[in-house]
């Protein structure tokens, strides 16, 4: 069974940095493609970066310049670098793993707020 656990979310004031990590046991993390998701309460769950096993990264539009998604292989290992953030950005945090098959497992999830 897939284990994932965030750590890094809590209270910043707009215009402040958070980096969030995502520690993954039990599997052979450099074959996943990890992922960080956001869901506000009544929102769907949206995607906001993604990192191939190759480095290949995606952002969500909202984020592009702000946010830096990056992985350590050797300490399996996935970060959420947040600079510059927003009122906007606060959610609870979800950290993704999928598989080559398309199996993907979540953490619990960390809260983010943005606020003054």
């Amino acid at each position: 069974q897939v284990q994932l656990v965030e750590s890094g979310g809590g209270l910043v004031q707009p215009g402040g940095s958070l980096r969030l990590s995502c520690a993954a046991s039990k599997i052979i993390f450099n074959i996943y493609t990890m992922g960080w998701y956001r869901q506000v309460t009544g929102k769907q769950r949206e995607l906001v970066a993604t990192i191939t096993q190759g480095g290949r990264t995606t952002y969500t539009d909202s984020v592009k310049g702000r946010f830096t998604i990056s992985r350590d292989n050797a300490k399996n290992t996935v970060y959420l670098q947040m600079n510059s953030l927003k009122p906007e950005d606060t959610a609870v945090y979800y950290c993704n793993c999928r598989h080559p098959t398309g199996i993907d497992s979540w953490g619990q999830g960390t809260q983010v707020t943005v606020s003054s």
